[in-house]
Order: structure tokens, then C-alpha cells, then sequence
């Protein structure tokens, strides 16, 4: 089973795929669980390219930052869901070409168009056909309520983007739900009533 979390920063999207691996675990499930951000990536060549595109502005092209995006997408892809899939185990993955289509898409003006081919082109068809996928959405005040209580994190490159910037993924990330088929979970209340909202949205 794929499973895709998608959303803006600070939807939960993290703590909800724990809480989901947890409870597939319980259930007598082997899971695989990362994050295409790969910010939090034991692998170093995976953390390497991450911190070029989040940590901060490196001065780097808009389009190379797709690709340095696709390329980490790519490779853990490759390394470990694809295995985990053949094998019958459950992959869940936060974040997925979304985020990209959104954030140097919507956000930074790079050619949706651009964006959408280059992935379709690398990555196979299973990529794009998860059994479940969902966005978390978020009001802009309590997101920022939940960025600011982030901390230093906030000097990341696209959390350091002004209130505008940030409307704009937010209505972005709802645009995509719709011409995407893919359904919005509203990401408000504590982690457990969130996770019970997700349990019933994915009927498990």
C-alpha cells in the first residue's frame, strides 16, 4: 500500500504519518515512512542535496532547485519505496511532486507545465497512482501560530517567505486538490483528533 501526505509547512503532515505507521505497526503491518524533503535523512547524499534547497538562499536558480528537488524524490523513491512496495509492505511518504508543483510552481513562477513533465518523464507510473493520498490544509493564523512555536526552523527558505507568499501555497494546495481529484483533510485540533479525521477520510 502507498500512502501520500501532502500539505504547506506546519500542517502536521510529520506527526500524522507517525501516528499512521503506529497504528498500521499495531495492526501487524511492516511500514516504511520518510520524507521527500529529506531534511531529516540518515542517507548523506540525500541530507546533502536537502540542505541546499531548505536550509537557506544559496543564490541557486529557481529551475536548478527543481531539479536538485527531483532528484532527491528520485532516489528515495528508488531506494526505498519501490523496494518496500515489491516486498507487500506499507510505504508512507510526506510530501510528493505536489510540494514542488506548489512551492517553485505557484510560488516562485517556474513553468507548472516544466515541473509536471520532468516528473512524469523520470518517475514510473506507480509513482503517481497512490491508494491513498490527502493534503492537509490549514488557516494562514494558525499555521503561523504553529511556525512561530517552530522556532529556528523558521529560518528555512520557503518558511522564511512573507504572509503572502504563503496565501499563495495555501491556495495553491487547494486548487491541486481539486484538479487532482485528491481529497483536503482540515489539519486543525489536536494530533489525535486529526488522526481520527484521517482514519475515517482513508476508511481504515
Amino acid at each position: 500500500m502507498l500512502i501520500f501526505i501532502e500539505g504547506q509547512d506546519a500542517t502536521g503532515k510529520d506527526t500524522q504519518a507517525e501516528m499512521l505507521k503506529d497504528y498500521f505497526e499495531f495492526n501487524g503491518k511492516s511500514v516504511v515512512h520518510y520524507s521527500e524533503s529529506g531534511t531529516a535523512s540518515s542517507d548523506p547524499f540525500i541530507a546533502a542535496i536537502a540542505n541546499l534547497n531548505y536550509q537557506k538562499d544559496f543564490g541557486i536558480d529557481k529551475k536548478t532547485r527543481v531539479l536538485l528537488y527531483l532528484v532527491n524524490r528520485y532516489e528515495q523513491w528508488k531506494r526505498f519505496a519501490e523496494p518496500a512496495l515489491k516486498s507487500g509492505k506499507v510505504v508512507i511518504i510526506t510530501r510528493s511532486w505536489f510540494s514542488t508543483l506548489v512551492y517553485e510552481g505557484y510560488g516562485t513562477g517556474v513553468s507548472r507545465s516544466y515541473i509536471a513533465r520532468i516528473h512524469k518523464d523520470l518517475l514510473p507510473p506507480s509513482y503517481f497512482n497512490p491508494d491513498k493520498y490527502v493534503i492537509f490544509t490549514l488557516s494562514d493564523e494558525e499555521r503561523q501560530k504553529r511556525l512561530i512555536a517552530q522556532g529556528k526552523r523558521n529560518e528555512e527558505f520557503f518558511k522564511s517567505k512573507d504572509a503572502e507568499f504563503q496565501a499563495r501555497l495555501n491556495q495553491a494546495y487547494v486548487e491541486i486538490g481539486k484538479k487532482y481529484d485528491v481529497p483536503t483533510l482540515d489539519a486543525s485540533g489536536t494530533p489525535e483528533e486529526v488522526f481520527e479525521k484521517l482514519k475515517k477520510l482513508f476508511q481504515i
